[in-house]
């Protein structure tokens, strides 16, 4: 397989999210509308007031048995965290930001944050916390180096910082971008929240081995193939850690959806679908299977 670091990354000066070209749809069957951020882009000059999450991950595991953990991350511009009061809470805590803080060298304000959803559901929200408490405080540096600080503050963190998390083969535990993968095709995911909220223990990486999925991954597959690299990396996880009782395969078969994928640590789930081909009862579905916070959107590229 050839991997090509990317390294230090050129700086970006815009807060996206999923990569939509449009506003998701609205939730009339039991969806959240999770609205698209293409026309809410914010450059340098303006005051950032949200950082984009993620919505679980499309693949998560080892390369190779002993190799190291790595991930591709599904941005979602629903779950974002944003300045203001709201729903949950966001603001780190006083020694996460304290770690942060004297990692980028820079003096941090203390405005309130809040999270459209409470933490440990895989969405990104104490990433995206940080990445949003720098950008408020001036910070345009590299992406790099505000992984790093998010790695220092936390011990884990998710891609966020960059202009295009879902190409890149991220290593959450040492903050590194291993490749630059193909960008994702377009699709749509149907999902919501499945079990019990799971924070990221950074010395956990009792993950099953990917490196098959990546090498596939890298070839560029078809919508179709890709949902099914998605679906076997979900099933990996979920043979190896649980839940044994996860209801989305049998909902993903029973809906006609190209495949699922899962939070990798978190309670996130979703079906994958050719854009316009999700039933109208999928939202619906998953409500009636004990998903909550159900919510649909595009992403990827056409």
């Amino acid at each position: 397989m050839q991997r090509t670091a990317p390294g230090d990354m050129a700086p970006h000066d815009r807060t996206r999210g999923n990569r939509s070209g449009r506003a998701a749809k609205p939730g009339g069957d039991g969806a959240r509308d999770a609205t698209s951020d293409a026309h809410a882009a914010l450059t340098a000059r303006d005051q950032p007031r949200f950082v984009a999450g993620h919505f679980g991950e499309l693949l998560q595991g080892r390369l190779g048995p002993n190799g190291p953990l790595g991930l591709v991350t599904l941005p979602c511009a629903a779950f974002r965290v944003s300045t203001g009061l709201g729903p949950h809470c966001a603001r780190p805590p006083p020694c996460v930001l304290d770690r942060f803080s004297k990692a980028l060298g820079i003096a941090l304000s203390a405005p309130p944050l809040s999270a459209a959803v409470a933490p440990g559901l895989g969405t990104g929200s104490s990433t995206a916390a940080l990445v949003l408490l720098a950008r408020l405080a001036g910070w345009q540096g590299s992406p790099a180096v505000l992984a790093r600080a998010c790695l220092a503050a936390e011990g884990a963190t998710d891609p966020l910082m960059y202009p295009d998390p879902d190409v890149l083969l991220w290593a959450s535990r040492t903050a590194t971008p291993l490749a630059r993968l193909p960008a994702p095709p377009r699709f749509e995911v149907v999902g919501g929240f499945w079990g019990a909220p799971a924070r990221t223990d950074p010395q956990d990486l009792r993950f099953p081995d990917i490196r098959d999925l990546i090498d596939a991954w890298h070839k560029a597959p078809p919508l179709a193939r890709m949902a099914a690299l998605a679906t076997e990396s979900a099933a990996r996880t979920t043979a190896l850690r649980g839940p044994q009782d996860d209801p989305t395969a049998p909902l993903a078969r029973a809906l006609g959806a190209l495949g699922w994928h899962r939070a990798h640590t978190g309670a996130a789930r979703g079906l994958i679908f050719a854009p316009g081909t999700a039933p109208p009862n999928a939202a619906s579905a998953l409500c009636e299977a004990g998903y909550h916070g159900v919510v649909r959107f595009e992403t990827g590229r056409p």
